[in-house]
């Protein structure tokens, strides 16, 4: 094991030698530095602006800066596609902030997905015009801004930071009071574009729609400046958001530092099985190694639970080294003047390392990280190239290491390299026109501004959807205008985020005399989450939920130490409403359509830290939630005389969680956004049939998508489960929910008969 501090190259070196680590490394990639490629300033560039960045010591552009500069100077909606930390800020930067030196009154509006996002842009813009002595004012306007402050913002600002959600429920509504930005708007940036897909993408498109028909009303017709990561389709993605034409400028001039890229499988621990050593545990031993010679590192991990899990594991590794607080967790849910702390410690060093689910994927400067350790495969090649991205964010030499769970998806990706370094990243998908989230934009919108006979929203015909609120008395018309006709405020009932309209709030009961809120969760993780005594991990601590209050969406919780964590079970049962889409052979049918979902959490269990093992279970009382959404689902209308009922549900099992883990190569999602159902009978044909719908209401398009692939998903499945070492069934193919010995062939026996 190493110590004391050392250098990345030693480090990289130690990796090479250790034979306990070397065995375990299937894939070893060298992407060499690149040299920048750049040219000069562009001549009407203000001579202030000139200054601050040969302060910076900034005196030519990279080739992409300067495309945008162009694009945007000459009214031109674009969109910038680069790798992380390409300098992508003065491609917004340089024109905005020129526009507003040229002309006093100009506005921009900057959007960013996330809070921390937004504040780490604005220290960024207000250092160049500090430096420069601009005299321009930029804010951040979100939650956090003190009311006293708000009104100044929206009177003077210039350059407005937020991001998407305030946009919808604190700008937007209140357009009256923003009068001076909306007339004079001429910029509006979206930065990380790739993060709006799915759910979240649909419902941000139905923003900027309502925020192009309030500029419309106030006669601005601003240029949109997007930035993306690396996607297969950030042209289309783009103009799907906006709705307008689009430039795609994506010739990098940016250097690049080496980058050294580790696949790594942890060691299979029981052969029959073919059961590997927790990824877990194996990036517990790999970052305590980093960290320990002080090189400051990135862990990423998929979820809330494993992020916690990994952050107690280092902070007891490294206390007497370190101390426990130079290791901190990072994720939604903590509260912003927590983010804040650590996003600063880390740039000045006093933090060694940090582990964060996606949330630190952005943008966010949090300095120069060495190493970045990424507990599984984060779902996208997107994503885990904006992890990578975060080591090495300036030059010099970098590490990733990205340590492979049993999931399949993740055993896929570790054994074929070439499909992750070489294949186009994933497609992005939205839906804006998904009927649940397109009505809710309407009542926001009409709430905002009244629709008159005739007017589209975006590119959408809407009347059926005026009349339906006219009818159920949410709107009224009056002649040919309709009008918001309820007292309530549409805004604040709209989450832009989850499937759930309202989040449950935590609060820590420990102390009697003090009962403070640590954080919230969506509804519908907080069944499996927060159910009564289940064990809640914030910033390393464990807490016991001693009651979950769902009527009142309020979780009580009290400081514990134990040995545990808590994994709940979800039961689901379909119903098919609606066949919209339908092919078929003799054997096989495949239809996708509208179903009902009606979930329902039902026990959970109790597994020890290291082993991992169950230690004990009980039952979850919570009420069934019903959920309507759009769903594939392939079902065999040949009988299977050969396989009992009981095996062949083990094999459908199987099935669907090898189709679980296979879905996201195919369709660009998070693997919690589709969920795969299989069932002996289902109940509209009784035919083994196996399911798979999008987890949001009305559906986002995913598993329309799957409709259209299912051939090629499926052959996807039956390939990696043929391939799998192991003897009966693994995690690693056809999960560990069947015992059943003959569970992995009649796996792909009932694969295969979906392919005839």
């Amino acid at each position: 094991m190493l110590s004391n501090k050392r250098t990345i190259q030693q480090v990289i070196e130690w990796l090479h030698q250790e034979e306990s680590i070397q065995q375990n490394i299937v894939h070893w990639h060298t992407i060499e530095e690149r040299a920048a490629v750049t040219l000069p300033m562009p001549a009407e560039l203000h001579p202030l602006l000139k200054e601050a960045l040969n302060n910076r010591g900034i005196s030519q552009l990279y080739t992409h800066q300067l495309s945008a500069f162009e694009a945007a100077r000459s009214g031109k909606s674009l969109v910038a596609v680069t790798p992380t930390a390409s300098g992508k800020t003065l491609c917004y930067n340089l024109p905005v902030l020129q526009s507003v030196l040229e002309e006093k009154e100009a506005r921009a509006l900057y959007l960013f997905p996330t809070k921390a996002l937004a504040q780490d842009q604005k220290s960024e813009i207000n250092e160049l015009i500090q430096e420069a002595g601009l005299p321009i004012n930029s804010y951040t306007y979100d939650g956090d801004t003190p009311a006293n402050i708000r009104q100044k913002v929206r009177k003077s600002g210039q350059v407005i930071m937020t991001n998407p959600d305030m946009l919808h429920s604190a700008i937007l509504p209140h357009h009256t009071k923003w009068v001076s930005l909306f007339e004079n708007l001429k910029y509006i940036v979206l930065d990380e574009l790739h993060i709006y897909r799915g759910v979240f993408g649909s419902h941000v498109a139905n923003v900027l729609r309502r925020l192009q028909r309030i500029c419309r009303y106030y006669g601005s017709d601003p240029v949109f400046i997007c930035t993306s990561a690396t996607i297969a389709n950030p042209l289309e993605l783009a103009e799907a958001m906006i709705e307008k034409k689009v430039e795609l400028i994506d010739n990098n001039g940016a250097p690049q530092g080496k980058k050294h890229f580790v696949f790594y499988n942890p060691p299979i621990v029981n052969k029959p099985l073919n059961i590997r050593r927790s990824a877990t545990l194996e990036v517990r031993k790999l970052a305590g190694a980093m960290l320990k010679s002080k090189i400051q590192t990135i862990i990423f991990a998929r979820s809330r639970v494993r992020v916690e899990i990994i952050l107690t594991y280092l902070q007891e590794l490294v206390k007497n080294e370190l101390g426990a607080k130079s290791i901190r967790g990072y994720r939604g849910g903590y509260l912003p003047t927590q983010r804040r702390e650590i996003e600063s410690g880390l740039r000045s060093g006093d933090i060694y390392g940090v582990v964060s689910t996606n949330a630190l994927e952005l943008g966010v400067d949090i300095g120069q990280l060495q190493a970045c350790v990424m507990t599984g495969y984060p779902g996208t090649i997107a994503s885990a190239w904006q992890q990578a991205g975060r080591a090495g964010r300036r030059h010099g030499e970098s590490l990733v290491i990205m340590v492979a769970s049993s999931d399949p998806l993740d055993q896929y990706i570790i054994e074929h390299p070439d499909y992750f370094f070489n294949k186009n990243p994933e497609t992005a998908r939205i839906n804006p026109d998904n009927l649940v989230i397109l009505v809710d934009h309407i009542k926001c919108a009409a709430y905002e501004l009244p629709f008159k006979q005739g007017d589209k929203f975006g590119q959408t015909d809407i009347e059926d959807v005026l009349e339906f609120l006219t009818e159920e008395r949410v709107l009224h018309q009056n002649n040919d205008q309709w009008f918001w006709m309820n007292d309530s405020f549409p805004a604040h009932n709209i989450s832009l985020r989850s499937a759930s309209q309202e989040n449950v709030i935590i609060i820590d009961i420990s102390d009697v005399a003090n009962h403070t809120v640590i954080g919230e969760m969506d509804r519908f993780s907080a069944m499996t989450l927060l159910h009564d005594e289940a064990i809640y991990l914030h910033q390393g601590v464990q807490f016991q939920v001693e009651e979950l209050d769902w009527e009142e969406k309020k979780a009580y919780v009290r400081e514990v130490d134990v040995d545990y964590f808590t994994d709940a079970n979800l039961a689901v049962q379909l119903q098919v409403l609606e066949e919209d889409k339908h092919r078929e052979n003799e054997k096989v049918s495949t239809s996708y359509g509208d179903v009902a979902v009606h979930a329902m959490a039902t026990i959970f269990k109790k597994i020890k830290f290291d082993t991992h093992e169950n230690i004990g279970s009980g039952p979850i009382h919570l009420p069934e939630v019903e959920l309507h959404t759009n769903s594939a689902w392939v079902s065999l209308t040949d009988e299977l005389k050969e396989l009992t009922e009981e095996r062949l549900e083990h094999g459908l099992i199987g099935a669907a969680y090898s189709l679980k883990g296979i879905i996201p190569l195919f369709v660009m999602c998070d693997p919690k956004d589709i969920h795969v159902v299989p069932q002996v009978k289902a109940s509209h044909n009784q035919q083994p049939t196996i399911f798979i719908y999008d987890h949001y209401p009305g559906g986002i398009g995913l598993s329309e998508q799957v409709y259209k692939q299912m051939e090629d998903i499926l052959t996807q499945a039956e390939e990696s489960i043929a391939q799998c070492p192991c003897t009966s069934g693994c995690p690693s193919c056809i999960g560990t929910d069947t015992s059943s010995e003959h569970a992995k062939t009649d796996t792909l026996k009932i694969l295969r008969m979906f392919l005839v």
